[in-house]
């Protein structure tokens, strides 16, 4: 079954629409209105999610941590990946685009586990020795700054299910059309602000102010929010 998509019409295949993430979170808030006083928990996919869940787990009065999940990236790419590793070891493969593009099992291996090596960094870094949340029978809401291929956030869904949380909403200001429908046959709910199809797609179009967020700026956030 595939779950319902909840989207802002006004912003459909415009770009861009926010001015930078912590208004893009505000907006998305406004989608959540219904979690608000919930026991749901906000997870931010590292780096650039923690800034928009910040915002909504403020705005909802929600706790909020972090899901790390990392592109696994091509060998000579170090922007484009073919799958991603999840927090609990979960991985998820583009094996269409692994057999285009002529990868070998061994290249595979190696780019699986030099991805898990950082997701395990970056958990330290980022949970500094806090033990995870309980997910089990809790509804989380999955948020990160937008939705292109959707393979980092179908690894994370996947860990989700794995840990029975009780329900898995993704909550994402903008998202190519094509990855939203394909993820929303995978979660219960779905949201995204800004639709938006056609052929080229980049979540930056969506924000007039855009930049990498560094670590240390989503470990900042997270401080203040009382995760870190």
């Amino acid at each position: 079954m595939t779950a319902p998509i909840v989207e802002l019409e006004s912003l459909r295949d415009r770009a861009p629409v926010f001015a930078d993430r912590a208004e893009a979170g505000r907006v998305l808030a406004g989608l959540l209105e219904g979690y608000r006083g919930s026991d749901a928990l906000v997870l931010a996919i590292p780096a650039g999610g923690v800034p928009v869940a910040a915002e909504v787990a403020r705005a909802l009065g929600l706790p909020l941590d972090v899901a790390v999940v990392s592109k696994i990236l091509l060998p000579w790419n170090t922007e484009a990946g073919y799958g991603a590793v999840a927090f609990d070891g979960t991985v998820c493969l583009n094996r269409t685009l692994v057999d285009q593009l002529g990868l070998t099992a061994e290249e595979v291996a190696q780019g699986v586990a030099e991805t898990r090596a950082k997701v395990e960094r970056r958990l330290a870094r980022l949970r500094a020795e806090r033990p995870p949340p309980p997910l089990a029978g809790r509804p989380v809401i999955l948020v990160d700054d937008g939705l292109a291929s959707g393979f980092t956030l179908m690894s994370a869904v996947e860990a989700l299910r794995r840990a029975a949380a009780a329900e898995i909403a993704v909550a994402v200001p903008t998202g190519h059309a094509q990855a939203v429908e394909r993820l929303a046959s995978r979660v219960d709910r779905l949201y995204c602000a800004n639709l938006r199809a056609g052929r080229r797609f980049a979540v930056a179009d969506a924000y007039r102010r855009w930049h990498d967020v560094p670590e240390e700026e989503a470990w900042a956030l997270l401080l203040r929010q009382g995760t870190a």
